[in-house]
């Protein structure tokens, strides 16, 4: 993602309005590693701007993404995240914390995939689900998981 500064020139060239919270929005974005969702977003920036609306959150998210500035994921875990590393890179997803994480897989590109007869592949997004290491400390000697409605993984049984 480009700088705010860099940003708010973006958006009046494309006739978007900068306003006090768009510029916010995306100092808070800058370099966000977290995968932040809109309620994220829409808490963190109420913090520092009382007022803000979550319909100006919402309708900034979907101007970047449009922008091609900031990337949206549904991880089937939650509500959708965003994700200002527009670059080539891959995700991993706590299924404890829900927790997301930029990975990069050497050689992702050259994968020899089998059944795209005749289809053509514009990117591709590799997500894997695990444990994070701070979910991971937290299991106890049972095996039961820290979330209670996520199975154990050596019974396969709820805690």
């Amino acid at each position: 993602m480009r700088s705010p500064a860099e940003l708010s020139s973006a958006f009046r060239e494309s006739g978007l309005k900068v306003t006090p919270q768009r510029q916010l929005l995306f100092r808070l974005l800058h370099d966000n590693a977290t995968h932040p969702t809109a309620d994220a977003l829409f808490a963190a920036a109420s913090e520092q701007m009382p007022g803000i609306s979550l319909r100006t959150v919402y309708q900034t998210l979907t101007d970047l993404t449009s922008m091609g500035e900031l990337q949206s994921f549904d991880f089937g875990n939650g509500p959708a995240r965003f994700d200002p590393n527009v670059g080539s890179h891959h995700h991993v997803v706590c299924r404890s914390c829900n927790d997301v994480a930029d990975v990069y897989v050497a050689g992702a590109s050259d994968l020899d995939v089998a059944g795209l007869e005749g289809f053509t592949i514009d990117r591709s997004d590799i997500v894997f689900h695990g444990l994070c290491a701070r979910c991971s400390t937290t299991q106890d000697v049972t095996g039961s998981h820290p979330n209670s409605n996520i199975p154990s993984p050596t019974t396969g049984a709820m805690s």
